[in-house]
């Protein structure tokens, strides 16, 4: 059997699931899979910090253009 079959076999699978617990280790094995293929454990602690607060900034309104950071920084770009 090739590998898109397997897919589509699995996702019939889950479409007519209703175990919530195998629907809740599925969502831990994406997630799992997601860090690891972002390369977000391959990062520092410090940069993983330095993200999370620009994205609680998004959240937040914090934000500022795009153009008016470009012309604050331009002359180093």
């Amino acid at each position: 059997m090739n590998i898109q079959a397997e897919k589509l076999g699995l996702i019939e699978w889950i479409a007519k699931l209703n175990d919530s617990s195998v629907i809740e280790k599925l969502k831990k094995i994406h997630e799992e899979d997601l860090q690891t293929s972002s390369g977000w454990t391959e990062i520092s602690e410090f940069e993983k910090e330095s993200i999370e607060r620009g994205l609680k900034d998004i959240e937040e309104g914090k934000v500022g253009a795009h153009d008016t950071a470009r012309k604050i920084y331009e002359r180093y770009l």
